[in-house]
Formats: C-alpha cells, structure tokens, sequence
C-alpha cells in the first residue's frame, strides 16, 4: 500500500451472534444442497443446473426470511433478507436456523428427523 493512500472503513456494533453457528447454518445448508435432487428442467434446450446460492436463498424466503420486491418489468419478486453480522443479532439468527432446519425437513430431507439432521450436521462441522 502506497502512503497517502485513502481507504473507505466500515465499522459495525459487534453483537453476540457466534461465528460457529453462522459456520452450523452453512453446514445445514450444504448438507440440504448436496442431497436435494433437482428434477431436470430445460430452457431453451439447455439444461438448468441447481445453484448453491438462490438454493439458500429460497430456503431462507420459503421460512420466513424474505420480502417482496419488484423487478424493472413491474414483476413482484421475493428478495432474501440479510444474514450478515451487522444487519441479523443471534437471536434473530436462532430463530432464522430452527425455521431454515424446518423447511429441510419438510422440502428437501423428508425422511430426516431432526435428530438425524443435527447428527449430519455435527459430522460436517467436525470435518471442516
């Protein structure tokens, strides 16, 4: 870095969310991504792949997590509300993960109970 060089710094109020459960929510969700069986859909002729981020984001908007919005057609559309430390406490996030763990259960990992979810989890998280 070159001296007199000028940096834009943004500071957030530190809340009492753990980095290790935000870690816990994504090991949830991949877990969910990687099991979850897309039927094959095509546009055009082409293939449409499953993706790891609108796949959180609709699993975040189906529990509760989402607003609407529209798009530049007048379209109403769901957007998916922040998750970042500055913007979701921990408790908000508490309730954001049990609501997202019941969703998976009941849209993607449907012979899961909770506990075998919590397992797969933990499993996850000890090989990271």
């Amino acid at each position: 870095v070159k001296q007199g060089t000028v940096f834009n710094v943004g500071i957030t109020k530190a809340n009492k969310r753990c980095l290790g459960f935000h870690r816990k929510y994504f090991a949830l969700l991949d877990h969910a991504f990687d099991s979850f069986e897309q039927v094959e859909v095509k546009y055009k002729g082409v293939v449409v792949a499953k993706e790891k981020e609108k796949f959180r984001k609709d699993i975040q908007i189906l529990a509760g997590y989402g607003y609407p919005i529209v798009n530049i057609n007048g379209e109403v559309r769901w957007g998916c509300k922040s998750i970042s430390f500055g913007k979701m406490g921990g408790d908000e996030f508490e309730s954001l993960y049990n609501a997202v763990l019941n969703v998976i259960l009941q849209k993607v990992l449907t012979t899961y109970s909770k506990d075998d979810l919590d397992r797969a989890v933990e499993e996850i998280l000890r090989f990271d």
